[in-house]
């Protein structure tokens, strides 16, 4: 029964163990990028130095992406958009944001933005499974209320402190991190394939739609657009999903009647 609730927010002092996990993600993955660095023999410090492009304008991207859906929560104290210790960073954000500013360095140093995100595409997986667990110790990303008293345990669900007494919600920050784990052992394989270059990154994008849309549908407190009728990441994920989905089939397509052509008696 403990684990279904946290016992603070704070890891220590006024210290969040949000900030603790985001730091965490991004260094791990850091680490990582130097490795992948090195095992795809591109120059010394690239990817590492894009990196340090990636990390600040992804967290303003995803921060500008919350808070522009989310208006109506820092409409009495805007200052509050800049707390973004408090929870609020979205991932569709930030990677806008973190594709931004890697161009911005590609462009300066004349390499090549698909081949950097290739780099990028498997340690973003698994940065958005280890940051999902701060919205566990924020009380935020949880699903619907759950009824079913066998589905009464963490993590299945977990227990969010609404009114009086708390209240089992189904863990969909749980669901989505167990995802993003799996994106991420598939990349790390995917990776080693003949690819083109951009492709594991468009994987990684098509992958993460499809588990977002799902997941998406299950929370009570999604970014809503249209009067509150259509969650903003569901529909970004589906039409993600579906759009280099079809992109990949259409190539494939293509490429076996090339194919068929360049083998015909």
């Amino acid at each position: 029964m403990a684990a279904a609730t946290p016992v603070s927010r704070f890891a220590a002092g006024s210290l969040t163990w949000y900030s603790v996990l985001i730091a965490l993600s991004v260094l791990l993955s850091y680490v990582m990028v130097i490795r992948e660095e090195k095992r795809r023999l591109l120059p010394a410090n690239i990817a590492a130095d894009a990196f340090i492009y990636f990390v600040p304008t992804g967290i303003i991207g995803a921060r500008i992406y919350y808070v522009v859906f989310s208006l109506s929560q820092f409409a009495s104290n805007p200052i509050r958009a800049l707390f973004i210790w408090e929870g609020g960073l979205a991932i569709y954000g930030a990677i806008i944001g973190g594709i931004a500013g890697v161009y911005l360095y590609a462009r300066r140093k004349r390499l090549s933005l698909a081949l950097l995100m290739d780099v990028y595409a498997p340690f973003l997986a698994l940065s958005q499974a280890i940051g999902r667990w701060g919205n566990y110790f924020n009380q935020e990303a949880y699903g619907y209320s759950v009824s079913n008293p066998r589905l009464m345990f963490f993590p299945a669900a977990v227990l969010i402190a609404t009114g009086d007494s708390p209240q089992w919600h189904y863990a969909t920050f749980f669901y989505e991190s167990i995802w993003n784990l799996f994106v991420f052992f598939i990349l790390l394989r995917t990776k080693r394939k003949p690819l083109r270059t951009g492709d594991l990154f468009l994987i990684y994008l098509m992958l993460y739609g499809l588990g977002r849309t799902v997941c998406e549908a299950m929370r009570s407190d999604s970014l809503m657009i249209l009067r509150d009728t259509i969650r903003v990441s569901q529909l970004v994920g589906a039409v993600t999903f579906s759009v280099i989905a079809i992109y990949f089939v259409i190539r494939s397509c293509r490429e076996l009647r090339g194919y068929d052509r360049r083998h015909m008696p």
